[in-house]
């Protein structure tokens, strides 16, 4: 990833996050801890396939990376989780109270941001695509929690979860770029076609790297999905296709409380050929995503060509 560009990024983060309380502490706890910026680089990306007139879409993109550290706090609350990044979560240092004030505050100023976009055509239909994918992820997360009181749930109905939890942000932000970019209807459907598969290869890659990743490197416990009984497109791929001993011994440990390390470690093994089957399923993803590019300019796309790889091959 272009260093310059992810650090004309956070200083522009910077901007919106400047005051010195408690509240806004909080606010850049998770903010500036780091995090990769896909979403704001990515769209940077696709207005760079047409337009290099960075200051003009900046604004845009640091909107997208509000939004997205907002779920993240708000997302830590729902789950509890202790570590997200490496470092505490921002409601186990500041609680509950202010970690929602926190997150509030970051949804207010991706607004604020969207506010600063010189031309008010193009900040119009920021908001709006913004607005909508505020809207397919509170949708996402909500089937994501359903998913867990339920006994099974299908590959269908996880890409629908997935697409709305994790890649309406993604796609949102891609789009941003081409609106920023002035991009014609066929070259919005083409951007469209890529952020679709890159939003799901991202997450899948996530579900992967839950089971086989360096914890020191994912900043969490590996084998959370499993402790969690989250159902996966590993987990739902292996239940369908497992043998009655393994999947019945799969489930036992599923959302078991008080799981052990050896436990997980057993699950993992069981849970092998459903990873290659996600790893595989990335692959064809990353394809489909890198031939939609095709009808741009071979030079300008070789960096959005660049990040879908990284995607799939990330180990964080």
């Amino acid at each position: 990833m272009d260093r310059e560009i992810l650090s004309l990024i956070d200083e522009e983060l910077k901007k919106y996050v400047n005051k010195n309380n408690k509240l806004y502490s909080a606010a850049n706890h998770l903010l500036l801890s780091g995090g990769k910026r896909l979403r704001p680089y990515l769209c940077v990306l696709v207005y760079k396939l047409k337009k290099d007139n960075l200051s003009e879409v900046l604004p845009a993109a640091v909107s997208v990376e509000l939004i997205h550290n907002y779920t993240l706090i708000h997302d830590d609350i729902m789950d509890n989780d202790d570590l997200r990044r490496g470092k505490p979560t921002v409601h186990k240092v500041y609680g509950n109270a202010m970690a929602i004030l926190a997150g509030d505050l970051l949804y207010a100023k991706a607004f604020e941001a969207v506010a600063n976009i010189k031309d008010n055509r193009k900040a119009h239909e920021v908001l709006k695509i913004l607005a909508d994918a505020c809207v397919y992820v509170c949708e996402g997360q909500a089937m994501d929690m359903e998913f867990e009181e339920k006994d099974s749930v299908s590959l269908e109905e996880y890409l629908d979860m997935i697409r709305k939890k994790t890649g309406a942000l993604i796609e949102a932000a891609a789009k941003i770029g081409a609106v920023m970019g002035d991009f014609n209807d066929e070259e919005m459907k083409a951007i469209e076609k890529y952020a679709e598969n890159i939003g799901l290869t991202f997450q899948i890659q996530d579900d992967v790297l839950d089971l086989i990743a360096d914890e020191e490197k994912l900043g969490k416990p590996v084998g959370s999905d499993i402790r969690e009984g989250k159902k996966t497109i590993i987990i739902i791929h292996a239940l369908s296709t497992l043998e009655e001993d393994k999947k019945n011994r799969l489930k036992s440990l599923l959302g078991k409380k008080d799981i052990t390390k050896e436990e997980i470690g057993e699950a993992i093994e069981i849970l092998r050929p459903s990873i290659e089957y996600a790893k595989n399923l990335m692959e064809n993803k990353t394809i489909e995503a890198i031939d939609a590019l095709k009808i741009f300019d071979k030079d300008r796309r070789k960096p959005l060509e660049d990040l879908a790889k990284f995607i799939i091959s990330r180990c964080y």
